[in-house]
């Protein structure tokens, strides 16, 4: 299998944090599951959470061809030799097949959050200096500076809770070169009260984030836009809900501003945990983007 990254996720892949393994009585599940996505003709699965190596692993080895990835790896919560050590046996394994996706998190979630694009310069100077390859590993990537570095030091970019504007933006600074895959949350509900409801509730907790609300602020929305889970105008830019009519329209607009691939996000309603995957929402989406 090809090293680029761009060549081997394909246009469409699946979000979940619902992958990961760990509960015994679960895994046989999750590795079904993942098969199943592959052989739906998805190219890459994106483990949501602070996600790493160990459990992209089983994943892989349960499939034949798709990649794995984190969106997103903590550089807080993993030593960075530790990190490119874990890549480097797993690739040894499965070459090509693992995708790292990296990331500085949230103050509310990393005690050690300090300078936090500061402290991603160092642990990529790190990763180099451990021998781990810049053109296998990805950043999630929200503001100007931190895509220059996606560009410079990566094979691209992951960023998660994006609009297409965004996606435009972050192409022309990222070129066409490097990887740009976007996370897109998908609601498969028709009825506009339904949808965005759904869509508010899920996106609650993300609005008391500052990294994502400064990032709205900075491209175009207004703190009123934040307001009461969100407006209208919020919901309807970082979501695809409706008929496969218009989620099919709305994935092509992150295609057509500058996206390679796009990370399908299912958004149900259901509480997230491992032991509700949402198997058929992902096998209706699949047949839409045929």
């Amino acid at each position: 299998m090809t090293d680029n990254l761009k060549e081997t996720v394909g246009r469409y892949g699946i979000w979940s944090s619902d992958l990961r393994f760990g509960t015994p009585s679960r895994n046989g599940e999750l590795s079904e599951a993942a098969a199943e996505l592959e052989e739906l003709g998805y190219g890459a699965l994106w483990l949501g959470g602070n996600t790493s190596a160990r459990d992209a692993a089983p994943l892989i080895e349960a499939t034949s061809r798709i990649v794995v990835g984190t969106s997103i790896q903590s550089i807080w919560e993993h030593e960075p030799a530790a990190t490119a050590a874990s890549f480097a046996e797993l690739d040894s394994t499965h070459p090509g097949r693992f995708a790292l996706g990296l990331g500085v998190s949230h103050a509310k979630l990393a005690e050690q959050y300090r300078r936090p694009y500061s402290a991603l310069v160092s642990y990529l100077d790190a990763l180099d200096e451990a021998g781990h390859p810049a053109d296998r590993r990805l950043l999630a990537a929200l503001c100007p500076k931190t895509i220059d570095l996606a560009r410079e030091r990566a094979a691209g970019s992951v960023p998660y809770l994006v609009t297409a504007d965004h996606t435009a933006a972050s192409r022309e600074r990222l070129g066409d070169a490097p990887l740009l895959a976007p996370e897109l949350k998908v609601v498969l509900e028709s009825d506009p009260t339904r949808a965005r409801t759904l869509a508010r509730d899920y996106l609650a907790m993300y609005l008391a984030l500052p990294n994502y609300t400064n990032n709205f602020l900075r491209n175009g929305f207004t703190e009123d836009d934040l307001a009461n889970g969100g407006s209208d105008r919020l919901i309807d830019a970082v979501y695809a809900w409706g008929d496969e009519t218009r989620i099919r329209a709305r994935i092509d607009e992150y295609i057509a501003a500058g996206a390679d691939h796009v990370a399908l996000h299912i958004v149900d309603g259901s509480t997230p945990s491992r032991e509700s995957l949402p198997r058929e929402a992902w096998s209706k989406l699949a047949s839409l983007l045929t």
